[in-house]
């Protein structure tokens, strides 16, 4: 009998280009040597232009999925992404609570399709209250952070981030990591937090380009590596140097954004240097 390799439990939507949600999450996963259980909150239909459509499964559906998988093994990690409906968001976060011990990477997702009527703020606030305070750590870009740590559209533009990760962590969150690619910035600075204030930030040169699944591909490798044992700020770095080397070689398969290549080690370099 081989050593099974870390265990990671991923609720997440499918997307049929692949460049975010379960597919990206697998991938990812698979990628750095991690074992993916799929609990699926939603079908999508999307390409890497955009999100156009949401369909969430029904709530009876991703609980029962979920605790099925848990019964029969013992997950290392837990990973939600975009959950679908506020039905979901609840029977998530009753299902995390009964596993407290387990860490839980947030990356939490707002921005749905325009017709979508979970891209509200009743949304944005049911994910506040329910699962940040079963979160070892949430993992989002700066534009999310904002406006998760205010409920007044007004303010949001302006909250500094530091202002922002310690309204999240005041939530029940122990751990705020906050992406800069957004911002107006000559490098990418990626910021890490705690109750105790800044913890580390790392910089990164600023690749040309949009990306389909960036933020997916961080949170995936961010639990993968908790999984695997990994003390959480050295966590926070591979993550981070991992999706590096997934955005410098991707690749553009259709007509809107790059995709992150997350088996990029697995190419022969001319294949690389072609694309």
């Amino acid at each position: 009998m081989h050593p099974t390799p870390p265990l990671v439990l991923v609720f997440a939507a499918n997307d049929p280009s692949a460049g975010t949600g379960l597919a990206a999450d697998l991938t990812t996963l698979s990628s750095l040597g991690c074992y993916a259980l799929p609990i699926v909150t939603a079908l999508t239909v999307q390409d890497t232009a955009g999100l156009q459509e949401v369909l969430a499964i029904e709530s009876d559906w991703v609980n029962e999925q979920a605790r099925y998988v848990l019964e029969d093994m013992r997950v290392d990690a837990i990973k939600v992404g975009l959950a679908g409906s506020i039905e979901n968001l609840a029977v998530i976060a009753e299902i995390v609570a009964d596993y407290p011990d387990v860490p839980l990477v947030l990356d939490p997702v707002l921005e749905h399709s325009q017709r979508d009527e979970y891209s509200t703020d009743e949304f944005a606030a049911a994910l506040r209250d329910l699962l940040l305070p079963h979160s070892l750590i949430v993992c989002t870009n700066s534009s999310k952070a904002r406006r998760l740590g205010s409920d007044d559209a007004e303010e949001q533009d302006d909250l500094p981030l530091d202002a922002a990760a310690g309204r999240l962590i005041d939530r029940g969150c122990e751990y705020v990591l906050i992406t800069g690619a957004q911002e107006q910035t000559s490098k990418v600075s990626n910021t890490l937090y705690s109750r105790h204030g800044r913890v580390r930030s790392d910089q990164w040169d600023r690749l040309p380009g949009r990306f389909h699944g960036s933020g997916a591909t961080l949170s995936a490798a961010l639990a993968g590596a908790l999984a695997s044992g990994v003390e959480l700020s050295a966590a926070v770095h591979d993550a981070q140097e991992y999706v590096y080397q997934t955005l410098s070689h991707a690749f553009r398969p259709g007509m809107g954004q790059m995709v992150p290549d997350r088996m990029f080690w697995a190419r022969p370099e001319e294949t690389q240097q072609e694309q």
